[in-house]
């Protein structure tokens, strides 16, 4: 069984992935983040990887992903896909769905505002990985800590203030 985390180092996949390794240390299970990098400066910017105006290093946005998974995650393991064409983000969230199941994953850990709301943007992501039925779906819409007393948080990744 894995763990999978799509993983764009947003702060909301940041606490996914920080939840399914909460998880997976009280399941003994192993957790992998897939990360889908296009080689499209308006991507690069809408995901906060790139300012405006500031040159695109896929080869640096890769890196910086793999440093920010391995230092909230040490024991995960990260799969990025480049892609080197310019597809539109439906076929972003695609391919990221695609990579996802390469990992025959038994439980999705996906950080999301818009999952589930009654109007979703079809380019979603989250439209893409939570509509496959072959593995559950744990939304992480907060990124504070559970209350789930079985579940050891990582008190260090969260912010003082969280509840």
């Amino acid at each position: 069984m894995t763990f999978v985390v799509p993983f764009d180092g947003s702060e909301l996949a940041e606490a996914a992935l920080v939840r399914a390794v909460e998880f997976a240390t009280a399941l003994e299970e192993e957790v992998t983040a897939v990360t889908v990098v296009p080689e499209r400066n308006r991507y690069a910017r809408e995901k906060g990887w790139i300012e405006e105006g500031e040159s695109y290093d896929i080869d640096e946005v890769i890196e910086t992903l793999r440093t920010q998974v391995n230092d909230l995650a040490p024991e995960a393991t990260f799969d990025v896909e480049r892609i080197r064409e310019f597809p539109p983000e439906a076929q972003i969230a695609e391919r990221i769905e695609r990579l996802v199941r390469e990992h025959d994953p038994s439980l999705v850990f996906l950080g999301s505002e818009n999952v589930g709301r009654v109007v979703t943007p079809l380019t979603s992501v989250g439209v893409h990985v939570a509509g496959d039925r072959s593995y559950d779906v744990y939304v992480v819409r907060q990124p504070h800590p559970l209350a789930v007393d079985a579940i050891e948080s990582h008190a260090d990744f969260y912010p003082e203030d969280a509840p």
